[in-house]
């Protein structure tokens, strides 16, 4: 169930090159993990809304544990936002979709 629009998967080699230009919005996630499995199709369906402003990207802490403890991410879903590589919010824990696309707009102006 993958198309091509959907939230790319990233490892720690790609990690760098994906977040150093513009706004990126990553979900730090774990398979196990209910709240997180809740969230990916509102992060898919913010990904196609604001596709032309901000790059979303996925990271599975499990499969990435450098990342997640470079990140401090200490409690999943987490959500980091970064601008040119430099993670500038954070969001901890299931949202609405609404709730989300207006912390995220916050940041378009």
């Amino acid at each position: 169930m993958t198309n091509n629009d959907s939230v790319p998967e990233l490892t720690s080699k790609e990690f760098e090159d994906f977040t150093k230009k513009g706004l990126v919005f990553i979900d730090f996630f774990a398979e196990w993990c209910m709240p997180c499995l809740m969230m990916a199709p509102i992060v898919d369906e913010l990904n196609e809304k604001l596709k032309k402003k901000i790059k979303f990207g996925k990271v599975n802490v499990g499969d990435n544990k450098k990342l997640a403890s470079k990140f401090e991410i200490s409690s999943i879903p987490c959500f980091i936002l970064l601008k040119e590589g430099k993670p500038i919010e954070r969001f901890i824990g299931a949202m609405s979709s609404e709730e989300l696309e207006n912390k995220l707009r916050k940041f378009l102006k």
